[in-house]
């Protein structure tokens, strides 16, 4: 990759952790659109828990994974609450990152036409070039590498 390159993805892998890790703090504890939707007919308490009435919320069941190490966007075992949800916003910025760019590594690896050694399928010549004649295309009048201006006429595919 190029050096402006890396810039870039480092420069967006910083705002991302900054924002995970510090911002994140200060997001709204009050429900989402979602989550005031299905409280909609039910009373609910100081500590939002159903008291009465009837709601799509009282059929929620408890998440598999509610016992997790990251659930409820923070750390089990921190205490401190803004440590705890920075380094869970933190740890899913960077499991993501890494996630996704071993997908890219391997998708650049193993991009089209990596077949032969020049990148073209089976190693083989460009189309048009006479498979026995080093110097270039047997019909130079009507094939396009012919305006190529490379030494052979080749074109790089």
């Amino acid at each position: 990759m190029r050096k402006r390159t890396w810039g870039f993805v480092l420069g967006g892998l910083l705002v991302a952790l900054l924002l995970a890790g510090v911002v994140s703090n200060y997001a709204s504890s009050h429900p989402d659109g979602l989550d005031s939707s299905l409280l909609k007919g039910c009373t609910v308490n100081a500590d939002g828990q159903i008291t009465g009435g009837s709601c799509p919320a009282q059929q929620t069941k408890g998440h598999e994974l509610a016992d997790g190490p990251l659930a409820g966007y923070g750390i089990r075992g921190l205490n401190n609450r803004f440590l705890s949800t920075g380094l869970s916003g933190v740890a899913g910025v960077l499991l993501t990152f890494a996630l996704g760019g071993g997908l890219f590594w391997l998708a650049r690896r193993r991009g089209p036409g990596t077949g032969g050694p020049t990148g073209d399928p089976a190693g083989q010549k460009p189309t048009g070039m006479d498979q026995t004649d080093p110097e270039g295309p047997t019909d130079v009048g009507t094939d396009a590498a012919a305006d190529d201006p490379s030494p052979r006429g080749d074109r790089v595919r």
